[in-house]
């Protein structure tokens, strides 16, 4: 390994003079985005605008010291701001001393595991949402999002509770519905959905709430009942730990290890999907230790977790960024701005914000990928609304629970439906090869090349040994060789070792003698080694080809019937 490699400032490794122009271009553009999407991301999720500003520098200051990718952009984030809020909400009332302490122990704790599982290279962790779910998983936390600005919008008293309940209540006040309100929000999202139709690059939200906040200003909007964030206290926050107890660090342990896989399969896809073209490719691990110090760093500065963010990244690659001084110059506008500029934010209309949000919310919701896994895979497709049911319907941190667990459940369903195959050989050839419909290939008498094509586990190691056995007894000849074909097999673990060992047994019992062919797993090969059963096949009995397996059994068949036992 590399140790040079996990040096701090490996995002600006390489960074010469030239590169400013690209960086600073970039840097302005994420701070015109981030500066209205961290706000309404804030209000999201109960917390003060000022505090989805403190968010973002802590992100991007810590990712760009630890991270590796160098576009990527952290802060606060609409994917899992609904998570950690709603679940917060059942233990602490929003917005409270004690609600806010439990954000800050949350982004921490996940803030830490996110880091280990960088240190520890636990990339895989990132493979746990299958996308059905993750699909399923986008469009629950888009009606959420939905659900939670659509009184702001309206110009409706905030709702809370279950997410049924609350769409209950807007339904009943929809009388009350404020126009001037619902044409401010109305307003931003067409103009943020033009801009992104345009070009990515243009920072749709900031133009919509500045003309949004002018047009209260000038129309005089907050005597019609337009409800605005009022002026934002000056100052940078000072760092310290959460008031909060062991008490209240037990009960936030499953929410933090949800939220942690959330964010580590987001960091993973946008660092995979905008790897940097300098490096060889994107260093997920690295990627990790980023985005978790960022949560931690977050969190020692009084606001919550962060997360990884797709199209902030995207934009800092379109317009030119060049390494993660893009991301240092958007944070230090954006702190500028925390810090001294709160009074310029005094008359932003909430329905702007609200506006913002829900572009966001039709943003996250993959159409595309509804249509094509309805029409390619029908089953997959319930996944996708089995996901998306439980984390409208059930506590928000629960259905995230149910939406993985489905797509585990899913992984082992698929592998356990895997059988063993007969090949035939191809003619002409000593290729051998699944049948073809119809079959063109030949069966040599009293030869039997089976082939399993998945990992040999628990989960399908019955299936495996009565499938195998079967295509022995269901021979009209007496089978003298059977060949494993194992090139597909690239694992093997003690209750498919125990199947394997039943199944050669059997063939003997039958009169067989039994190979393997193809086995180059280096971990297959050591299991066999380790359960015993390459010395009990015998290692002249493994070939790199079933065809070496074929001739070399076939010239020495009287030698291989005396091994039979």
């Amino acid at each position: 390994m590399n140790w040079r490699r996990w040096l701090p400032l490996q995002a600006l490794s390489g960074w010469q003079f030239r590169d400013l122009n690209g960086d600073l271009v970039a840097g302005l553009t994420l701070a015109a985005i981030a500066i209205p999407e961290q706000m309404a991301t804030a209000r999201l999720g109960g917390f003060a605008p000022e505090v989805g500003f403190f968010a973002f520098v802590a992100g991007s200051v810590a990712f760009a010291l630890f991270g590796a990718n160098r576009h990527l952009s952290v802060g606060a984030d609409s994917t899992i701001t609904p998570l950690f809020a709603g679940s917060l909400a059942l233990l602490a009332a929003s917005g409270s001393p004690h609600y806010l302490a439990l954000a800050v122990m949350l982004a921490l704790m996940v803030g830490l595991i996110v880091t280990l599982s960088g240190v520890f290279r636990l990339g895989w962790i990132a493979d746990l949402l299958s996308v059905p779910v993750t699909t399923g998983f986008l469009a629950g936390i888009a009606v959420h999002i939905i659900v939670s600005q659509m009184p702001g919008m309206l110009g409706l008293p905030a709702e809370n509770g279950e997410t049924l309940r609350r769409v209950g209540e807007i339904a009943g006040n929809l009388h009350l519905t404020n126009p001037w309100s619902l044409g401010l929000g109305l307003g931003v999202f067409a103009i943020v959905f033009c801009s992104e139709r345009i070009s990515a690059r243009i920072p749709g939200a900031l133009i919509g709430m500045v003309l949004a906040t002018i047009a209260v200003v000038v129309f005089g909007l907050r005597d019609h009942g337009v409800e605005v964030l009022g002026a934002l206290p000056n100052g940078l926050p000072g760092a310290h730990l959460p008031e909060a107890g062991l008490h209240d660090m037990q009960a936030l342990v499953p929410l933090a290890l949800l939220i942690a896989i959330v964010v580590m399969v987001q960091t993973a896809a946008t660092s995979r999907s905008f790897a940097s073209q300098q490096d060889d490719g994107p260093d997920v691990n690295h990627d990790f230790i980023g985005v978790g110090a960022g949560g931690i760093l977050s969190g020692l500065f009084g606001a919550f977790a962060v997360n990884a963010s797709p199209p902030r990244t995207a934009i800092v690659s379109q317009s030119g960024g060049r390494s993660q001084l893009s991301g240092l110059i958007a944070a230090a506008i954006v702190l500028a701005l925390g810090a001294f500029g709160g009074a310029l934010l005094a008359n932003v209309p909430q329905a702007a914000l609200a506006g913002v949000l829900m572009f966001v919310a039709q943003h996250i919701l993959r159409w595309k990928v509804f249509a094509s896994v309805y029409r390619q895979a029908p089953v997959e497709f319930v996944l996708i609304l089995v996901t998306m049911a439980a984390i409208v319907v059930l506590p928000i941190a629960t259905g995230v629970a149910v939406g993985i667990g489905l797509s585990l459940l899913h992984g082992i369903w698929s592998a356990t439906r895997t059988e063993p195959i007969e090949l035939e050989q191809v003619p002409g050839t000593s290729v051998w090869w699944p049948p073809a419909n119809p079959s063109a290939g030949v069966e040599l008498p009293g030869v039997l090349v089976a082939a399993f094509q998945a990992p040999l586990s628990f989960v399908n190691a019955d299936r495996f040994k009565r499938g195998v056995c079967d295509l022995v007894d269901a021979r009209d000849e007496t089978v003298k060789l059977v060949v494993l074909e194992a090139s597909n097999i690239v694992e093997i673990d003690y209750t498919a070792a125990q199947a394997l060992i039943d199944t050669i047994l059997h063939c003997r019992k039958a009169g067989a003698v039994f190979a393997i062919a193809r086995l180059e797993s280096l971990r297959a090969q050591a299991a066999l080694a380790r359960f015993g059963i390459a010395e009990m096949v015998g290692q002249q009995r493994i070939f790199h080809s079933v065809d070496a397996a074929i001739k070399s059994l076939g010239q020495g068949k009287q030698q291989g019937q005396d091994g039979v036992s």
